[in-house]
Parts: C-alpha cells; structure tokens; sequence
C-alpha cells in the first residue's frame, strides 16, 4: 500500500471531520488537491486539528513556499531618497520580514470565502489554521469586534515572516471618501508601526490597506501611507524598525508608489 503524501493526509483529515463532505471525491492532480483543500480550509471554523494534521499541514505549507520562494529585504526596491523605504511587487507571503500587515475585517477570523482573492485569505492560507485559531482567542478575549484603524498582532506560522499585524481598514461608500476615513486609514498605518515597535522588530511590510474591495482610491491609499510611515519614523526616537517595505501587487499600484519613492527617478 503506497504511503500517502501530506497533500492526501490533510484531504482525508478535512473531509473526514465534516458530514457533510463527506461524498467529496480526492482530486487526481495535485494542483486540483490543493484548491480544494484551500477552500475546505478558508470555509473551515476557528476550531482544534488533530497533531497529524499540523504536521501534515506545516509539511505541505513548507514545500509550496519553497516552490514559490522566499524574498528576502535586499530584493526590494531601495527608495533614492529615504533608505528606510523600499518597494517590492508580488505575493506579500513571500516576503522574509519581521511582520507582514495583513487588511483584515472587523472579524479578524481570515476570509471564509474559499478561494477569494483578498489578502486575508492569501495570508491566511499560507500561514495555517493556527492563525485564525490565535485570532480566535485574541478576539474571544476582547469581546467584541476590531475597531477600524487598530491592530492585532498573531505569529506567522508558516510564513517566512516572523509575525502578521492585522489591521481593519475603512470601507469607503458611493459618497467617496470623508475626512474621517482618511485618518482611519492613517490609524491603520500607525496601530501596526506601534505595535512593531512594541515587539522590537526591525522591518514591516505593508500592504495596501483599503483599496479593492473597501474602495479606498489607489493614489490617495499610497499618499496617505508615504506621509503617516515618514512622519512617525521621523518623530519616533530610537526607532527599532530600519526598513518598511511598501507591497503592491497590480501594477497601477507600483507605477504609484515608484513616483511616491521617487524610484523612477534612478
């Protein structure tokens, strides 16, 4: 009998757990194992596994990140005119960095929509079912929905990052965007740079909190982001973060953010 890969062994844990999949067939094509296994998991609650799964998992997680490949900091594009800054464009669960900043939704469950293709469900994916099991806790302690413009800190499990900060930006109407939502997200940006400090890290990875589905206009996001991280490093003394990577991943948002850090200009 041959002996199954970890691919097979999360499948039949997932499916096995739930009645209700229980006449799902197992893909033949690894590819196809691993979207239905992704989508089994992003619907799944915040509830305990079994520690022959977490091996499973952690295994399988840890061979798709070497497939992908992990990017380090000095792969990033330096700003000209602020060292402290760089740009890079991709998959933000690539990037090797104390703390990647994850847009999450009041919940701060993940995204339970399988396959959707937000960042919380990219992060969330990558990183395991521990992260949304600590998020669980974190939000059963606190006892009521994330504030918009605050932060949750959460290790980061299988990432090569050591950490994510979870932040929930604001969700911007058919009447545009008010005063108040532009100091939210500039609350957002400041939550996760104190909340780095307060761990003592060295260098955070935002993305671009907002924008997609919240609606909040590129250029503005990119603005508002640029001054709100110059300006608190500017004033913080001692600050323990050296670098701040700026993550985009459509190409309009890097045309902004290479005229923002002037990397054009090389």
């Amino acid at each position: 009998m041959p002996t199954l890969q970890n691919i097979d062994i999360i499948l039949n844990w997932l499916i096995g757990e739930n009645p209700q999949n229980s006449k799902m067939i197992i893909p033949s094509e690894l590819l196809d194992k691993r979207l239905l296994t992704r989508s089994l998991v992003n619907a799944r609650p915040a509830r305990k596994a079994s520690e022959h799964f977490l091996q499973a998992q952690d295994a399988e997680l840890e061979k798709q990140l070497r497939e992908k490949g992990i990017v380090d900091l000095n792969q990033a594009l330096v700003s000209p005119v602020d060292k402290r800054f760089k740009l890079w464009q991709g998959d933000i669960t690539r990037l090797k960095v104390d703390a990647i900043v994850n847009a999450a939704n009041s919940q701060m469950l993940g995204c339970f929509v399988p396959l959707h293709g937000c960042i919380d469900n990219a992060i969330h994916s990558a990183a395991g079912i521990q992260m949304r099991l600590e998020c669980n806790e974190l939000m059963k302690f606190q006892g009521h929905s994330e504030p918009t413009g605050s932060a949750k800190i959460t290790s980061g499990y299988n990432l090569p990052a050591k950490y994510v900060i979870h932040t929930v930006g604001p969700i911007i109407g058919s009447e545009g965007v008010t005063h108040r939502e532009q100091n939210e997200l500039s609350d957002c940006y400041l939550s996760c740079l104190r909340m780095a400090e307060e761990y003592k890290l060295s260098s955070i990875a935002f993305c671009c909190i907002s924008t997609g589905e919240y609606r909040f206009p590129n250029q503005l996001a990119a603005e508002i982001a640029v001054k709100t991280v110059r300006e608190y490093l500017d004033q913080s003394v001692d600050s323990s973060i050296g670098a701040v990577v700026f993550n985009v991943f459509k190409d309009f948002d890097y045309s902004i953010y290479r005229k923002l850090l002037q990397c054009d200009q090389e």
